[in-house]
């Protein structure tokens, strides 16, 4: 990036505060490591919960897909709660960091209670636990990052966030496969918090000072002494934030259920014994897509616009669901899955992308993030249970087949209802008048 393009008021409210030349080399690093080693713990359990409350809990002690889905949507309605108000806090926060290593040290204390709580309740509480400290890492790496290079290097930063991420979750996801063979299920509980253990780690190594608190909100760093942040109630009239918020909403009801309903199936299919190991190699594969995938969006969404890859997103995931409903076989369903490298790529480099193109200049990028990130997060959590209540009801086809119709109204809407955010953040500008609400139309 060029010389003085991160500049103004810093961590200790000083433009000296922030190098001239921009972010330091071990920033990035420290960055680099962070999305690395977050990767898992900022997404929790997932379908090895799934997988562990049915194989080793199992129906003998009240453990069915419908239970494990009533478990999963509680956690993830708490989750999507915390998402709001963690945005904002990220917003005001003059000390992210530290906000980042108190929610790893929750997701640290959660997994390692799990093994020993058997109590419905006690297992959803350390869910909720997990899943409130979880809503604080998108917002705060996303925040981090921008503080750090500023708008114009943000959609390429973040694609390499992202593909750290994916190749964290490879990486994690392959040890558990193959330790779980050795140790069981509940390995993966302690891989957990060695990675949020790790994870703080990394995050000591970015430079505090270097984190711009004006920019990291989404004002341009000379405005803050001469605008106020715009109101939250703004933000959320404007119509193309709204349609994204429910676009999400569609994309995380589909995809949500996708990966924890092929866990169940293979517990069926193969055995407890290997259902664990499969389902990591699956998520091996589809984080391996989704590194270039990510790279891809970090290069491309400025040339090609954000529109037409995230329809592609939409598309994949229809496909996924149905192609799902074909063969039980262990190695379709492998394949199948290999496809979520591509929507979930997609989705995961992108999403703070068009969120900082509709917020330019507002200083709520992160509440705003944490507003739609909500939505999203409602669709994750009632994904669970449509797929377990429809499980049960008529059988593992139909419930993806529901998914995959889903992720097709999505499509429709996206591609009939949401603008190209990418031109319009062009096009606005950087620094709207005070006190006015500048959205993107």
């Amino acid at each position: 990036m060029v010389a003085g393009e991160v500049q103004g008021v810093g961590q200790g409210g000083g433009a000296a505060d922030v190098p001239a030349q921009g972010p330091s080399r071990r920033a990035m690093l420290g960055l680099d490591a962070l999305n690395f080693f977050l990767a898992d713990v900022r997404d929790g359990l997932g379908p090895y919960l799934a997988i562990y409350l049915l194989a080793v809990r199992g129906p003998e002690q009240g453990w069915t897909e419908a239970t494990v889905g009533f478990v999963m949507t509680i956690a993830g309605l708490t989750g999507l709660l915390a998402q709001t108000p963690a945005g904002a806090l990220i917003d005001s926060s003059r000390n992210k960091p530290a906000i980042v290593i108190a929610g790893a040290l929750a997701v640290t204390v959660a997994c390692l209670s799990l093994p020993f709580l058997s109590n419905f309740y006690l297992v959803a509480g350390s869910q909720s636990l997990a899943a409130m400290a979880g809503a604080i890492f998108p917002p705060a790496l996303s925040g981090i990052t921008l503080g750090l290079v500023g708008p114009k290097a943000f959609a390429r930063r973040i694609g390499r966030n992202e593909a750290f991420n994916h190749l964290g979750n490879a990486v994690s996801a392959a040890i558990a496969a193959g330790t779980a063979v050795l140790f069981g299920p509940i390995v993966v509980f302690w891989l957990m918090a060695v990675l949020a253990a790790l994870s703080i780690g990394a995050m000591l190594v970015v430079p505090r000072r270097e984190i711009d608190d004006t920019l990291a909100r989404g004002l341009a760093h000379d405005a803050a002494h001469h605008e106020h942040p715009s109101g939250l109630k703004t933000l959320l009239s404007s119509r193309p934030l709204l349609i994204f918020a429910l676009t999400c909403f569609l994309f995380h009801l589909s995809n949500a259920a996708m990966l924890p309903t092929t866990g169940q199936l293979l517990t069926y299919v193969v055995g407890k014994e290997q259902a664990t190991s499969l389902i990591a190699l699956c998520i091996v594969a589809a984080q391996c897509v989704m590194v270039p995938m990510a790279i891809m969006v970090g290069a491309k969404a400025d040339a090609w616009g954000r529109k037409p890859i995230f329809l592609v997103a939409f598309a994949v995931l229809a496909l996924r669901g149905a192609l799902y409903t074909l063969s039980n076989d262990p190695f379709w369903l492998f394949a199948v899955q290999c496809l979520d490298g591509v929507g979930a790529g997609i989705f995961g480099a992108l999403f703070p992308v068009v969120v900082a193109d509709l917020t330019r200049g507002t200083g709520r990028f992160n509440v705003s993030q944490g507003a739609v990130a909500t939505a999203q997060g409602l669709g994750a959590a009632f994904s669970a249970s449509i797929a377990g209540v429809t499980i049960v009801a008529a059988g593992y086809s139909a419930a993806f087949l529901t998914l995959s119709a889903i992720a097709a109204a999505g499509f429709l809407l996206y591609l009939f209802a949401m603008p190209e955010t990418g031109a319009a953040a062009a096009e606005a500008p950087a620094q709207p008048p005070a006190g006015s609400a500048a959205v993107s139309p």
